[in-house]
């Protein structure tokens, strides 16, 4: 067999695109989202422990090369076909091969497939078994996009990476790196560029390597005759014939291809956003383009329903008589009700609460919950099982409305609808929302009177409010998460670093955010790391675990974290803590080695000074007098402040945005909480307050808390920081 990758024996009759091809990870240029220090990619290829991906990017952007490079690497024995030149046939002779090195060997089998999408549906399904039985690992390159052009199944077994169009730097990298190689490109002689003239090949060359270099072919060789000229020879390429070493690029246009898909999505999303002149644009583009008239509105009828919905309830029925007018008239009159359509959905109020239903169905794949007991058919079983008892009939109620439970026991107090304040809905929320908060009242007292008691330590609901509270500590800590992953905005390619992770609620919204990236975690013991990878091995493949490293340091130095994760710098650093136990400057200070050019540091944190206070519980001005000296200093007392970090990240030169989140829950006080509180020895608030405050008035505080968590749990209300710091 032929390895197509290797050198020729006459390099200078190969084409120069050709004898230029990458040989190692290092030569890649313009691709480090996928093969840059610390990516996915480039662990799997280093590690020989490579699973079927496919490659997908325009020509020229190195799809073939980093198939050399993988070719180069492995340990693997490696076969390569061209989807355009072979066929079932010769699929079967290569699987042979891989099986006879598999079962006398125990040696893997890399096969590239070029052009993969030119295949049939009949000759992707003659390779889909042995991927899948891992015969062959595929590596599969296509100009198209594969969830489109190829076989889902084949899609599915594999883990797509996107090759992206080189920048003109890394164009102007590629050119420049060929003229300075003695060994396969023009090194050996002294080249010479008019001015402009490399930049206008750079820049019509569009982001196509191989378009650039065959353009620098092109221009060199027919500047100097007869080619080659002697060693050290000074060729000189004009203006002029650069220009005519390279044209301008032809767009490509395929109706059937991503062009339809694109335009489709172009004009969803224009009417998603309420913009009309867009809309109407992309839809003439659509019709003039031959689209499916039965195909828009179908789309149409969705978005009335997905993103207008409740908004505007009547947005479906008209989407629906449009398109039932236009099947009575067709072209050319059709356009207007397909503009009909198109203007009342773009200028429509906008409303995606339908998607709750999604929520919904989540909880019911995860928990087959029963039905309960008062909600169950009473015409069957009401005497020998008591079905039905407790049930309160709405209409014998004032407006036709009683609160009860209606959902499982196990979803007590969950809510899956969430009115916009748009349109119909604004009109209907205050509604909605006052009986949910009526029947929280009701359920979670575990009545079914339909009477509204006041909760008391003897109450039986006291085992509900305890999973209350357990359910929106739950609702806290995802939102948590989320307000951290919307302040760093990574992409899927991202470099996350993850202190304190040992509850590993931010590791693994990293993992399903940056699946081509590194996701990192620092945790403070070999037991939580432990626990973590024990998960983590039950969801992800082995190339997709998350490295971890224990140590006691918030942030280590850069070579502890390349000892662990192979990489010294990274686009991201994030943290959730309530307190953290060093210097806003020694926090800066270790982020600043660690992240990258423009990464972002974001700390989600909680400063005492914008806590709950008990005096706003007490309603206790002069307790409120006397917190308020306690909080005036508190970094003085070792607690941190928003000054404080503001002004250590500023002097390093971040640049700085803050938020402030509003935060509130249902908080059980218990006994031993007011004890640790009002301790005047070991609490510092207690020592402070015993010492601002009269006697009588401390021991009033602590008897007027005392009273009132004695009536069921008590609001509790704080302010959290979302700090965010861009390295420039």
């Amino acid at each position: 067999m032929n390895d197509l990758f290797s050198a020729k024996s006459e390099v200078s009759q190969s084409p120069l695109a050709d004898r230029m091809r990458p040989r190692t990870l290092e030569d890649i240029i313009g691709q480090d989202h996928i093969v840059g220090q610390g990516r996915l990619l480039r662990r799997a290829i280093q590690a020989d422990r490579l699973s079927s991906i496919i490659l997908y990017g325009p020509p020229g952007t190195g799809k073939t090369s980093l198939a050399a490079v993988i070719a180069n690497t492995t340990r693997a024995a490696f076969e390569k076909l061209n989807a355009v030149l072979s066929g079932v046939k010769d699929i079967r002779e290569v699987i042979d091969r891989a099986d006879d090195r598999n079962r006398l060997y125990a040696k893997r089998t890399i096969l590239f497939v070029d052009e993969v999408h030119r295949w049939n549906k009949a000759q992707q399904d003659a390779l889909l078994p042995w991927v899948e039985n891992g015969t062959v690992i595929l590596v599969g390159a296509t100009t198209e996009n594969p969830f489109f052009e190829v076989n889902r199944a084949l899609v599915s077994r594999s883990r797509i990476f996107q090759l992206k169009p080189l920048d003109n730097n890394g164009l102007m990298e590629t050119a420049q790196r060929t003229i300075s190689d003695k060994e396969r490109g023009y090194g050996n002689w002294n080249v010479v560029f008019e001015e402009g003239a490399l930049s206008h090949l750079v820049e019509v060359a569009g982001g196509d390597a191989r378009s650039l270099l065959n353009a620098i072919e092109l221009a060199i060789e027919t500047s100097f005759s007869p080619w080659p000229p002697p060693a050290g020879k000074e060729i000189y390429i004009s203006l002029e014939a650069a220009e005519e070493s390279i044209q301008k690029r032809a767009l490509l246009y395929d109706r059937d291809g991503d062009y339809h898909f694109d335009t489709i999505s172009a004009f969803i999303k224009s009417v998603r956003g309420s913009d009309p002149d867009a809309a109407l644009y992309w839809l003439a583009k659509m019709v003039r383009a031959g689209e499916d008239p039965k195909f828009i509105f179908r789309r149409m009828i969705i978005l009335a329903s997905e993103d207008v919905g409740l908004a505007d309830p009547h947005a479906v029925s008209v989407v629906i008589s449009c398109a039932q007018a236009f099947e009575r008239i067709g072209f050319p009159e059709g356009n207007f009700p397909l503009s009909h359509a198109c203007l009342y959905l773009a200028t429509a109020p906008k409303s995606n609460t339908t998607m709750s239903y999604f929520d919904a169905l989540k909880e019911v794949e995860r928990e087959d919950a029963q039905v309960p007991n008062h909600l169950r058919d009473a015409s069957r079983d009401a005497e020998g099982f008591g079905h039905g008892e407790g049930y309160v009939y709405p209409h014998a109620y004032r407006d036709h409305w009683a609160a009860q439970q209606y959902l499982p026991n196990s979803l007590k107090g969950r809510s899956f609808y969430i009115p916009s304040v748009v349109g119909y809905e604004g009109k209907i929320r205050d509604d909605v929302l006052l009986k949910r908060e009526l029947q929280s009242a009701i359920v979670m007292g575990d009545s079914q009177s339909g009477e509204f008691l006041t909760w008391s330590p003897s109450a039986k609901g006291k085992e509900g409010w305890f999973k209350r509270l357990e359910s929106t500590r739950s609702a806290l800590l995802l939102g948590d998460r989320d307000i951290i992953f919307n302040a760093a905005s990574p992409l899927r390619e991202d470099r996350i670093l993850i202190p304190l992770a040992n509850d590993g609620l931010l590791l693994w919204e990293s993992l399903r955010r940056c699946p081509e990236g590194l996701s990192a975690a620092l945790v403070n013991s070999s037991s939580a790391k432990e626990s973590l990878l024990r998960y983590a091995s039950t969801v992800f493949q082995e190339t997709e675990m998350p490295q971890i490293g224990v140590t006691e340091e918030i942030l280590p130095e850069p070579e502890q974290c390349e000892e662990w994760f192979s990489c010294q710098e990274f686009d991201h650093i994030l943290i959730r803590s309530a307190r953290l136990s060093v210097t806003p400057k020694s926090l800066c200070c270790g982020a600043k080695k660690l992240l990258s050019k423009n990464g972002k540091f974001v700390l989600l944190f909680s400063p005492p000074r914008l806590g709950e206070r008990i005096s706003r519980i007490l309603e206790n001005p002069v307790l409120a007098k006397a917190e308020e000296d306690f909080f005036k200093n508190v970094s003085a007392q070792g607690l941190w402040d928003i000054e404080d970090i503001t002004s250590a990240f500023e002097k390093e030169g971040f640049n700085i945005d803050i938020s402030m989140i509003d935060q509130k829950e249902e908080r059980l006080i218990t006994e031993k909480d007011i004890l640790a509180w009002f301790d005047t020895e070991h609490s510092r608030w207690g020592s402070f307050m015993a010492e601002k405050l009269e006697k009588s008035e401390f021991k009033q505080a602590e008897d007027a808390l005392r009273a009132k968590i004695a009536k069921g749990p008590v609001l509790w209300k704080w302010k959290s920081v979302c700090f965010k710091g861009s390295f420039l």
